[in-house]
């Protein structure tokens, strides 16, 4: 096993990573004294296929179980779920040291974490992501939130885990569109931070996609290590460091958002995202052409989509202007210079931006 420690003070915690360590979450569990009864937050599918392995160790170990089951997909991460789990939680809640366990991807991980950060003001938490996107991403770093109807992530709350627990051999449950998408977090991190990481997917996207034990060991890692040295660094996002984690969420966010949260995933939205800020970048003279062609050219290695179709660019562009990450009502895109640095830009002119979502929105 390797362990990484995000560096938060009295609030920090560690990022165990190990293959084939799923059975050893228990004692891991007990070595943080987070508590007596687990409350498990995950889907149908993942309780059917992980469920009574963790359930058997947990117990054995001296924890009580109960399962909370949501929906499979963007729209559980809703208000409406959020009340629903916080009123289950609170029945069960009697004369009990809870805590909860996110078992999923970056969905159950999202509404998981914000329901512990607002349930008597923030109980305990445990990430243990069962996506490659939660697992270099999401599960780290203590972003939770849910969705409203106008925006994604709207309604949220920066609240950190007591560990996460990322175990790579989880990621055979995954089907490879799902895998896809995790490829896309795992080439921002080369964008933004390390330019080594980068070409090492280049050069092995086709391993990766197989799922190949030390290829993903070795990204899953990388990853993992520069998200939490950015947390770290600027938790809340106050300092401008955190902000490069952003590179292609802007436009990804919104495109899932146009889309209704179905027609792309997380990670096609964060790729072809990615994509429209190096094409800004480039307009900007930024970035050489080179350099931009290599980014579109990994994405599509990925097997992710490098155009958006069937996509309103008026409504893309509507709710663009809403997202969070515009400040005072300017415009700002973390912006690549070259494979392994990038940079935040503000008040971009709105002809390039139009320019950039024109050439990624195909009728």
């Amino acid at each position: 096993m390797k362990r990484i420690i995000v560096k938060l003070g009295q609030r920090s915690y560690p990022i165990i990573i190990g293959y084939k360590i799923f059975s050893r979450i228990g004692p891991a569990l007990k070595s943080i004294r987070i508590g007596r009864d687990a409350i498990i937050i995950t889907n149908n599918f993942l309780k059917r296929k992980l469920g009574v392995t963790l359930k058997r160790n947990l117990e054995k170990t001296g924890f009580t179980v109960k399962f909370e089951v949501v929906p499979d997909s963007e729209k559980s991460k809703s208000t409406l779920e959020v009340f629903k789990l916080v009123n289950d939680i609170g029945k069960y809640d009697i004369k009990r040291r809870i805590f909860i366990i996110a078992l999923g991807g970056g969905v159950v991980g999202d509404l998981a974490g914000f329901v512990a950060a607002i349930y008597k003001r923030g109980i305990s938490y445990i990430q243990v992501p069962t996506t490659f996107l939660a697992q270099i991403d999401s599960a780290i770093g203590g972003k939770t939130a849910v969705d409203l109807s106008v925006g994604k992530n709207l309604v949220g709350a920066f609240y950190q885990p007591r560990m996460v627990f990322t175990d790579p051999a989880l990621l055979a449950t995954l089907d490879r569109r799902q895998v896809r998408s995790g490829m896309a977090e795992a080439i921002k991190y080369g964008v933004i931070a390390d330019s080594k990481l980068f070409e090492f997917i280049e050069k092995n996207h086709k391993a990766i996609l197989g799922l190949n034990r030390k290829v993903l060991e070795f990204v899953v890692y990388r990853c993992s290590l520069i998200k939490s040295k950015v947390v770290s660094l600027d938790e809340k996002e106050q300092r401008g460091i955190r902000t490069i984690l952003n590179y292609g969420h802007t436009v990804g966010h919104a495109l899932e958002t146009v889309g209704g949260y179905e027609k792309y995933n997380h990670g096609e939205a964060v790729g072809l995202g990615m994509i429209a800020a190096a094409r800004i970048s480039g307009e900007l003279n930024l970035i050489d052409k080179k350099s931009c062609q290599r980014i579109e050219h990994v994405i599509a290695d990925a097997g992710l989509p490098t155009s958006a179709k069937k996509i309103n660019k008026f409504r893309l562009m509507s709710v663009l202007y809403r997202d969070k990450k515009f400040v005072k009502g300017l415009t700002r895109f973390v912006l690549p210079v070259k494979i392994g640095k990038v940079v935040v830009r503000e008040d971009i002119p709105l002809s390039v931006i139009d320019k950039a979502i024109s050439s990624i929105v195909k009728k």
